[in-house]
């Protein structure tokens, strides 16, 4: 079974469907609320787990309710936690084109990592997302050590990143990324990927470029969208996919996470089902 540890962000989102934004000051009704677990790395375990891998996820969480509810939700995904907070995370999604605004404090408290002998020893593919420095740092340099594929989840530009994108074996970055292409590879990443939406996603690596297209779909909830690409992409990776062809797979992948309301793990599962041949339904 492939195995991928995901390590950095985890929140508690509050999700609200709404007909239209809301201007500033106005109350509006909602056309349903959904509390889940989210934050990069926790979406991108949950993705891993659907998709039939082996999840685990290190990140921090506080010792509340709001902890244990999050904990609990993430099952199947196997779930180290240093003391922290359980940041929340305010998520509006506009009905009619699946568009989101997120507020979310985000990791504001420095943590420290374990001891990580077992994850490690247990995962073929790490995964970090940029958040909690203390984790991420220490993780993608003993991985490095030890030989195993670092992938970055490259959302937004953070100070960590100096120090972390050496060590790291890909780089996939989201359309709004701060750095272009030549100046992620010039810290060392020998393959940058670099995720557009709707358009086709682009990759270089050893000098050579290309695009893939991404499966056209009726889009109604963008949340999460890249991190369940980065899930499945790691999970592509760990199950021996060549780096670039790995793409079309998490594409393909974060299109079923974009056409889905409410419950998309148990889709995204039953679409890997349908690709294995399974008859479950």
């Amino acid at each position: 079974m492939a195995a991928v540890l995901c390590v950095g962000l985890t929140t508690l989102d509050v999700t609200q469907r709404v007909d239209a934004f809301p201007e500033p000051g106005q109350k509006i009704r909602s056309l349903g609320a959904v509390l889940s677990p989210g934050g990069p790395a926790a979406n991108a375990a949950r993705a891993v787990a659907a998709l039939g891998g082996r999840a685990a996820l290190l990140t921090a969480l506080g010792a509340d309710a709001l902890g244990e509810f999050v904990r609990a939700s993430l099952e199947p995904v196997q779930v180290t936690a240093v003391p922290g907070t359980t940041p929340v995370s305010m998520v509006v999604v506009r009905d009619a084109d699946g568009e989101r605004t997120v507020v979310s404090r985000n990791a504001s408290v420095p943590v420290e990592a374990p001891d990580l002998s077992d994850l490690l020893d247990a995962a073929d593919v790490v995964l970090l997302d940029g958040h909690h420095e203390g984790l991420v740092i220490p993780v993608a340099r003993q991985a490095k050590a030890m030989g195993l594929p670092v992938v970055l989840d490259a959302g937004s530009w953070k100070p960590v990143l100096d120090h972390l994108l050496p060590l790291v074996d890909v780089a996939a970055c989201s359309h709004g990324f701060e750095r272009s292409e030549a100046e992620v590879h010039s810290y060392g990443v020998p393959l940058v990927i670099r995720t557009q939406g709707a358009k086709p996603v682009t990759w270089s690596r050893n000098g050579s470029s290309g695009e893939l297209p991404v499966p056209a779909v009726e889009v109604k909830d963008t949340n999460g969208a890249g991190d369940v690409w980065h899930g499945a992409y790691a999970y592509a990776l760990a199950s021996g996919a060549d780096p670039v062809a790995a793409i079309g797979f998490a594409s393909e992948a974060a299109a079923v996470r974009v056409g889905a309301v409410g419950d998309w793990v148990e889709r995204l599962a039953r679409w890997q089902d349908s690709r294995s041949g399974s008859t479950s339904c």
